[in-house]
């Protein structure tokens, strides 16, 4: 009996060793095929005054703080900008993973604004590789400060705004994004030139530590609005604490939607007509 027992010991231990092996086999293929999605590209939905191709998780609602102050070169008197100010206020919402939309109103203009974005594509790794994320923006914005020359209807006043946002990280310090444009206004008041506008934007985020990191954004204009347009540019910094995100930034656009920004920026930046401004974004999980 004593051999008999050694040998089906043996058996169901050599039987043990090779279902383990087959089991961490089938987890090691399971691992291979995996597809690991890139997250954080940039910290928020904005990459300063543009989009970011970034969407929120489903069922959070996003509260957005925009300030500008004045220029700078007012000097003292002016207490560098501090003394005047534009904001926009935005509530934001992801129907889905994918699907986001928000509405704002800003006080440059008396502008009302909203857009929808929907995530193309995502940058992932495993077995699914994808090297770039994209999004879709669509944007729409009515200006309705009163004007004391024209009786102006609804559409002839609305502005619409479409953009690919494709963007890159690369590791986990540096991410590139390319914003293609199209400003469309349904009408134009003399002195202005064109009724559709093509622009290219490009943004990055170097992190700079744990909860640091600096941001730039440049749009290029093909066509111009008028005369006296110039390029938006826009430096700063993202700051993370918690439920908030804190964008610091230095730009020469006063708008701060998509048609404003990329199309009606008038400052020279390098001649020190920057704005001092902030993003506070507030997120709550509300579904």
């Amino acid at each position: 009996m004593r051999p008999l027992v050694i040998t089906l010991s043996f058996l169901v231990f050599s039987m043990t060793l090779a279902a383990q092996d087959d089991l961490l086999a089938s987890l090691e293929e399971e691992q291979a095929d995996e597809t690991t999605w890139i997250e954080a590209t940039f910290k928020g939905t904005r990459v300063i005054n543009g989009h970011s191709i970034e969407t929120r998780k489903k069922g959070v609602m996003d509260f957005m703080i925009s300030h500008r102050f004045g220029t700078i070169d007012g000097g003292t008197y002016e207490l560098f900008g501090l003394d005047q100010a534009s904001i926009r206020i935005g509530l934001e919402y992801a129907v889905t993973d994918r699907l986001y939309f928000g509405l704002g109103r800003s006080s440059f203009e008396k502008t009302y604004d909203g857009f929808v974005k929907y995530r193309l594509l995502r940058q992932s790794t495993g077995s699914k590789t994808m090297p770039l994320s994209v999004t879709w923006l669509s944007a729409a914005a009515i200006r309705t400060l009163k004007s004391p020359d024209q009786d102006l209807s609804f559409q002839d006043k609305l502005a619409n705004t479409n953009q690919l946002l494709i963007a890159r990280k690369f590791g986990n310090g540096i991410s590139l994004q390319l914003m293609p444009s199209w400003v469309h206004r349904n009408l134009i008041q003399e002195g202005e030139l064109n009724n559709d506008i093509f622009a290219l934007g490009v943004g990055g985020r170097i992190k700079l530590s744990q909860r640091v990191a600096l941001c730039g954004e440049y749009y290029y204009q093909f066509q111009q609005l008028n005369e006296g347009t110039t390029n938006a540019i826009a430096i700063g910094f993202d700051i993370e604490t918690g439920g908030h995100v804190f964008q610091l930034q230095f730009t020469n656009a006063t708008a701060m939607v998509p048609k404003g920004f990329i199309t009606e920026t008038t400052n020279d930046f390098f001649d020190g007509e920057i704005h001092f401004g902030f993003n506070i974004s507030r997120t709550f999980q509300v579904n």
